[in-house]
């Protein structure tokens, strides 16, 4: 199972799953990661997407929305 986000404007099938290097394992989609070791890179990304999952699968059954806001540093 995978997140979808929608609404994005210009955008379909932005979708959050495990990867722990952007460069290769990404085309557009987004993946949580524990630790950021690098540019584009980061560790147990599965374990991270696992907890992400069940936060928002929570706070969906609560009825709540979920947003998600990218900031770059």
């Amino acid at each position: 199972m995978h997140l979808l986000v929608v609404d994005v404007p210009d955008r379909s099938w932005i979708l959050i799953h495990p990867a722990n290097d952007a460069k290769t394992q990404l085309k557009g989609c987004i993946a949580p990661v524990t630790k950021l070791t690098g540019p584009g890179k980061g560790n147990e990304s599965r374990l991270a997407n696992e907890k992400l999952k069940a936060l928002v699968l929570e706070a969906l059954e609560r009825k709540e929305k979920v947003f998600i806001t990218i900031k770059s540093k």
